[in-house]
């Protein structure tokens, strides 16, 4: 009896349980915040508070919970991303009127302050009617608003970082209040004068511009990041940037056209006078090689003039030796002469004539001595050839006038 008592209260306390159990999971009083995450809990007294750390956290059963990612991702890009909001291009008009379609991403990054939050849920409910209804048309006018400040000319010639400094600064601060001015310009490329309104920001007193108050700033949101991807121009644009794409090519070609006309002169110009000079040094070098051969010649002349000079003097010299010498021979023969009346000339001629005779007669065939004698007696014992022997030397000896005799 007893035992069937005790099982009896197990079973009610096992179904107590479970029947517990059942209603933890159809209350579900935790909940739990992901990563990058922050939960609006709404209890069913009508408090809010809100939950930012990561992990499980308590809430009353029967609570509602609404999740806002920390940072919502704004993506006007015409395609699916994955962002908080894609959304399509977005239409801009530039200063001078012309179109384009710009593709942009911004970050919000959502206040850590609990009021701040509380006062975004209140006003927005959720996070797509806080991206849809507030942030996305928020930076629609932001971009609208930049690029009224530039005409497409001034934007594509470098214009892009203003109009993304432009844009960000509004998303942050606030709307610029514009002013239209209007003013006359000339095309860069037809060079007509046309009437263009300008739009400008309106400064305060102390140079800083004008502004709208911007929902951001009252709901604590700032931006993470603001970038324009893209802008893609209208067909006019484009026409009109392709002309001056090709004008500017022309006239940088023209300009390296003239630098290069202009270096090849300059060069030109530079061989010429390089040519100029070598010329000149080539002729310097003639003219010196020239004065230096005719210095050359004209000491060579100068040498051998020295030389004839020194040989015609040497010539004198010798000429006037050998005068001397034959003076002196001569004056010696002279008073060889005077001293032996000129003995050995005369002995000389008188053995040349007596050899002379001698050897003509010694060359005689005939007889020397008649071989038939007839006479009287005077004329016995003469000899002819001793007479004519006899005659010849007498001769000699007179025209000589030998004087055999040695003077003193």
């Amino acid at each position: 009896m007893t035992t069937k008592k005790v099982n009896s209260k197990l079973i009610l306390w096992g179904i107590g349980a479970v029947a517990i159990f059942m209603l933890l999971l159809l209350l579900n009083p935790f909940g739990y915040n992901d990563l990058g995450y922050r939960q609006v809990v709404e209890t069913p007294t009508g408090n809010k508070y809100v939950v930012f750390g990561n992990g499980a956290y308590f809430k009353f059963p029967g609570s509602k919970v609404t999740t806002y990612p920390n940072v919502i991702t704004i993506a006007n890009r015409g395609s699916k991303t994955g962002s908080t909001v894609d959304g399509p291009l977005i239409p801009i008009r530039f200063n001078d009127a012309t179109k384009a379609e710009a593709q942009t991403v911004v970050r919000f990054r959502l206040p850590n302050k609990e009021e701040d939050m509380l006062l975004i849920h209140r006003e927005y409910v959720n996070k797509e009617y806080l991206a849809l209804k507030g942030l996305q048309p928020f930076t629609i006018e932001c971009l609208k608003n930049s690029a009224q400040l530039m005409d497409s000319e001034v934007h594509y010639s470098g214009g892009r970082a203003q109009l993304s400094q432009d844009f960000q600064d509004q998303l942050q601060n606030g709307l610029y209040i514009l002013d239209t001015q209007e003013e006359v310009v000339r095309d860069t490329v037809t060079n007509e004068a046309k009437r263009n309104y300008e739009t400008r920001k309106r400064m305060d007193s102390s140079g800083l511009p004008l502004r709208k108050t911007a929902d951001l700033n009252q709901f604590g949101i700032a931006i993470a990041s603001a970038t324009i991807e893209n802008v893609d121009y209208e067909d006019a644009v484009d026409q009109k940037l392709a002309k001056k794409i090709e004008a500017s090519t022309r006239e940088s070609v023209s300009k390296q056209n003239l630098v290069t006309a202009q270096q090849e002169a300059m060069t030109a110009e530079a061989e010429g006078r390089k040519r100029l000079v070598e010329i000149e040094y080539e002729e310097m070098q003639k003219q010196t090689q020239q004065v230096v051969e005719a210095e050359t010649n004209v000491k060579l002349a100068s040498k051998d003039l020295e030389k004839q000079r020194i040989a015609l003097e040497a010539a004198k010299l010798e000429a006037a030796k050998i005068k001397a010498l034959a003076d002196a021979e001569a004056f010696a023969k002279q008073k060889v002469m005077q001293a032996d009346g000129a003995l050995d000339k005369k002995l000389e001629a008188y053995k040349e004539v007596q050899n002379m005779w001698a050897n003509a007669f010694s060359k005689y065939q005939g007889d020397l001595v008649p071989q038939i004698q007839t006479g009287g007696s005077g004329a016995q014992g003469s000899n002819a050839g001793l007479d004519f022997m006899q005659l010849m030397s007498m001769k000699a000896a007179k025209d000589m006038s030998v004087d055999m005799n040695v003077k003193k």
